[in-house]
This record gives structure tokens, sequence and C-alpha cells, in this order.
């Protein structure tokens, strides 16, 4: 491979594959983060990878059709995805709409709603997973909801996220979460179970009261799937995860899609190893500048 274009952290248990790449919410920064929390404190063996700029061999969110290692999801256990936009070539896409329709677990977070656009090739096999299909695409086939807009104001209403008290294991331990990102605007099928109902706030900090008047909508879901267990959070950014029920929120929910939600323990470490200070979020003008390595503490 020469230079590492894709990290893996060892560990005994089942091996997940995190797959970044948007231009905004630092999937980059968010998923090394959480895969070492899942390799150092639970013990899964995790893969991640980036969006890297061939010529360079550097990280680049803004290079839509480029992430090596894709073929990692043929022996993979588990898959969280956080992309947007993405147009891989088609011997890259078969990996994953292989992995998908084989019905194994998967998790998406935020911008993978719309993980596809096919604006290069239409006339790929895999178009129809494009975020632009009249079905909605993978988003709202596979995921439950596509793109559909903000709900909350874009960097002005940030997000206090309230579970649901319905007692599934993926709530255990999650309190509210408060985010800097808005709530989305989503209508997923009723086929969907919803866990977690986003709030708009009127302002960026956690203190800020809801907006009135303005619905709350679901910010993460599960549903299953031909045999697979799916979860979905429209919340996830880098900064939003600075918040420890999410990410123990996504962690449960890692546990429940590969069937092992009887061993969901509130109290194990959802902590980040080491420092984890994420860039805030917003549209990249420029590479990262760094080799995927380089995200890893």
């Amino acid at each position: 491979m020469g230079i590492e274009q894709w990290i893996t952290l060892p560990g005994p248990g089942k091996h997940i594959v995190l797959i970044s790449g948007d231009e905004e919410y630092r999937s980059e920064e968010a998923l090394p983060m959480l895969a070492q929390v899942l390799a150092k404190h639970h013990g899964f063996k995790c893969t991640v990878l980036f969006a890297i700029d061939p010529a360079t061999g550097l990280v680049d969110p803004n290079c839509q059709t480029n992430i090596p290692g894709m073929h990692l999801l043929d022996t993979a256990d588990m898959v969280v995805l956080f992309v947007r936009f993405r147009e891989l070539p088609d011997a890259d896409m078969a990996h994953f709409v292989r992995y998908v329709e084989a019905g194994k677990p998967l998790l998406g977070i935020r911008t993978s709603t719309h993980a596809f656009r096919y604006s290069r090739n239409p006339a790929s096999p895999f178009a129809r997973y494009s975020c632009n299909q009249p079905d909605g695409g993978f988003g709202r086939q596979v995921l439950g909801e596509k793109w559909v807009g903000h709900h909350g104001k874009h960097r002005v209403e940030s997000t206090r996220a309230v579970p649901r008290p319905t007692g599934h294991p993926i709530l255990r331990g999650v309190g509210n979460i408060w985010g800097p990102t808005d709530v989305y605007a989503v209508n997923p099928p009723p086929d969907v179970e919803v866990l977690v109902d986003g709030h708009v706030l009127t302002g960026m900090n956690p203190a800020d009261p809801v907006k009135p008047n303005t619905p709350t909508m679901p910010v993460a879901w599960i549903r299953e799937l031909k045999g697979a267990r799916v979860f979905c959070s429209t919340m996830g950014a880098a900064t939003d995860l600075r918040d420890r029920s999410l990410r123990r929120l996504l962690v449960n929910g890692i546990y429940w899609c590969l069937g092992m939600e009887n061993q969901i323990d509130p109290h194990r470490s959802v902590d980040p190893v080491g420092s984890y200070n994420p860039t805030d979020y917003g549209l990249r003008k420029e590479p990262t500048g760094k080799r995927p390595a380089e995200f890893f503490q």
C-alpha cells in the first residue's frame, strides 16, 4: 500500500470499518476518535477509511471519488458511515453495495442521509444509490431518510436531543444531548423506531431555550431491513461528539446493530483516548494537509 491510506486499530472483537468523507462536519476527525473509543474501551478491531487525494496521499474531504480500502468491507462485521455526496469508482462502490445488500449491520451519521450523488457517471449501475433518485436513493431506502433540509437555522440554532422513554437498550446511560449543529428536517417511514427527538434551540449554547412553536424532529432511529439492523443519527459532527451522551448513543447503537445489546454497559467508558479538540464545522475550502495517521492520538 505504500504510505498508509487507512488506519487499523487492533482489538480482539468484531471488525468495524468506519468510512469518513464529508466536506463540512469533520468526519475525518470524528471517526478516528470514535474508533479509538471502540478499540481501547470496548475491544473492537477498527479500521478508519478516508477521502484521499490520490495525487498527494493526503486526506481531502473534497475529493469525492476516492476512498481507499473499500475492499475491507468484504470481511467487515459492521460499517459506520459518515460521508456526503460521494461518487466512487464502480469497482470500489461494489464492495459497499454488496455489504448492504447482504443484510449486514450499518450505522449512518448526519450527512449519510445524502451519502452518494452521481453527477459524473449517471449511467453507473450504482447510481440507484444517488440521493437525487426519485425514491431517495441510499438514504431513504436504507437509512430511512434522505436530505430534506435544515429544520433549525444553520449555525444559528443548535440542538437539544432528548431520548424517548422507551427502555430500548441503545438508550442505556444516554441522557439529554447538546450539539452545535442544527436539527435536520426528516420524515422517516413508519417502519422505523424513533429513539431520540431533536429540539431546536434559539441559540448556540446548551442553556438556550427551546424555540417556541417549533415541532421536534427525530434525530436518531433504528430499523430492521432485510434482516439487517440499521441505526441512523442526524447528529454526529465532530463538535457534536464532544457530548458524552451522544458518544454513548453511537457506541450503544453499534452494539445493537451487531446483535450484542446484552453487552451494552452504561458504565463502560466512552471517553476519548487522549485529548479531543475537534475543528468547528463548515464547508472545507482546502485539503486537511494531513495523512490518516495524524488524526489519531
